[in-house]
């Protein structure tokens, strides 16, 4: 049965897909074919949601070899919400893409483009589910090599600048995680994560732990845009195609956070991290330092691609902050932000593509009045907006009211304070977004623009309802985020 292998097909869907766009090389074609792969495989994480809810955990062997020796799929509640939001907001940013990538990537690239939106949505997907250290690592490789591409696609030769950037910093990043694997192999003689947990509880603790916890924190840090190790994501954000803009923010840095939260959560336990290991102080520090720093120097951006790339940071710091706090609700928190944050950012660097299109910039100085001739993407604009601030209603309120209640259930307001404050950061760099589009007169270059494409508006349109719908009622969002920190703490 089709069932059965669904743990599979979340990556073998896109990676299919990926090889046969690569070998069509139409635009047209290759575009129809990522379509339909997308649409099958937001089907095939539904049921597999839904197969993990019904059933428990589900393990899934490859080659016939059994684990640890084997390398083992295995999903539970966790990381079925990691596939589910990768698999919604690919499909979401494909009929985006149709037109954004005609105006934004040369027509003999377009199909390239297609391939490596495929290949990075297979490698996301084979991080979430994959049971084994080392797949884990060459699944990130994969999509990291497809979002560079992406990247480098642009039309401007900073494009390439920015590529090569994230090229140097990712592959500083795999590398520090690979060599923690390998402190890990090296104590436990295994790579499957369960069989690497079961052996690190029968072993004494000693630096060899310590250093491994280190090196991979370290490593996905850099994949997750962890304050101060966050330098290349600006310029990716801001010279990337909209498209891979948008599937970058709202999927990659997900991604690496789950990867962090499964490492810490399922191997080391919280009992470890807790007493033997110093890292949560650590990352508490951290998080908010980026919750601060990032929306401070959002604050000052010019260019509003960049401004959501540090916002972004800081939002990655609220994510960080409820694993520091290591306690169910925190990482309900952490998790339902993982998700919310999809939504909103999605439809924010949607919308910003939008203007791309129209006007061929974002840079405020050349957005003055464009909510008076763009109403609906600017509205959506300001709804992702509203969510990244945490005003009610909105996704963004759930996620920092997890973080708020987790910070009083440990006694500390002084936190709960923290999280407000960062927030109100985020009305004066949004604010500044709102009063250039909306509260200034057109400029001659904005007065005479049309509104975004059916084709642009919908995707973003969908995502900003998402915002506004899940922050009114919640309870599929947080039911599914707290049933991946159950099952996070009980380990796989």
């Amino acid at each position: 049965m089709i069932a059965e292998h669904l743990p599979v097909l979340v990556v073998l869907v896109p990676l299919f897909g990926a090889l046969i766009t690569a070998l069509t090389q139409r635009g047209s074609l290759a575009w129809g074919l990522t379509m339909l792969s997308s649409l099958l495989l937001m089907a095939a994480a539904i049921g597999l949601l839904g197969r993990v809810m019904t059933e428990g955990v589900v393990s899934y062997q490859l080659g016939g070899w059994p684990p640890p020796w084997g390398i083992e799929y295995r999903i539970d509640a966790a990381n079925a919400l990691v596939v589910l939001i990768v698999s919604f907001i690919s499909l979401v940013i494909v009929p985006y893409a149709r037109v954004s990538v005609n105006e934004e990537i040369a027509s003999d690239q377009h199909a390239w483009f297609y391939t490596m939106y495929s290949l990075c949505v297979a490698g996301l997907n084979g991080i979430a589910v994959t049971g084994d250290a080392f797949n884990a690592f060459v699944f990130l490789e994969v999509s990291s090599l497809a979002t560079y591409t992406m990247i480098a696609l642009g039309r401007s030769r900073s494009s390439l600048l920015s590529a090569y950037q994230y090229l140097i910093m990712g592959t500083i990043g795999a590398t520090f995680y690979i060599i923690g694997v390998g402190l890990l192999l090296t104590i436990t003689g295994s790579l499957n994560f369960v069989d690497i947990a079961a052996r690190l509880q029968e072993t004494p603790y000693d630096r060899a732990m310590l250093t491994g916890l280190a090196f991979i924190t370290t490593g996905i840090g850099l994949k997750l845009a962890l304050f101060p190790l966050h330098v290349w994501l600006p310029n990716a954000y801001a010279r990337a195609p909209s498209a891979a803009t948008a599937m970058i923010a709202a999927t990659s840095t997900k991604v690496a956070v789950y990867l962090l939260l499964r490492i810490y959560f399922t191997v080391y336990g919280v009992d470890v991290l807790r007493t033997d290991i110093p890292v949560l102080d650590l990352l508490l520090i951290l998080a908010i330092a980026a919750m601060f720093f990032a929306s401070f120097v959002a604050v000052f951006e010019m260019n509003v691609k960049r401004l959501l790339a540090y916002s972004s940071v800081a939002q990655v710091g609220y994510m960080v902050l409820g694993i520091a706090l290591a306690t169910t609700t925190a990482l309900t928190g952490t998790l339902v932000h993982l998700a919310n944050h999809a939504l909103m950012k999605g439809a924010a660097f949607l919308a910003i593509g939008a203007v791309v299109y129209r006007i061929g910039s974002c840079n405020l100085n050349r957005m003055q009045g464009i909510g008076r001739v763009m109403p609906v993407t600017m509205s959506v604009f300001v709804i992702a907006g509203l969510s990244l601030i945490g005003v009610p209603g909105t996704v963004g309120f759930i996620s920092k009211y997890y973080l708020v209640v987790a910070a009083f259930e440990k006694d500390w307001w002084w936190l709960a304070f923290l999280i407000l404050a960062s927030s109100l950061i985020a009305v004066f760099y949004i604010g500044r977004v709102v009063e250039v589009a909306w509260f200034s007169a057109p400029t001659p270059e904005t007065a005479n623009v049309k509104e975004a494409p059916l084709s642009l508006l919908i995707p973003m349109v969908v995502l900003a309802a998402c915002c506004v719908f899940f922050g009114v009622d919640a309870s599929l969002t947080a039911g599914l985020a707290e049933a991946a920190a159950e099952a996070l703490f009980g380990g796989l």
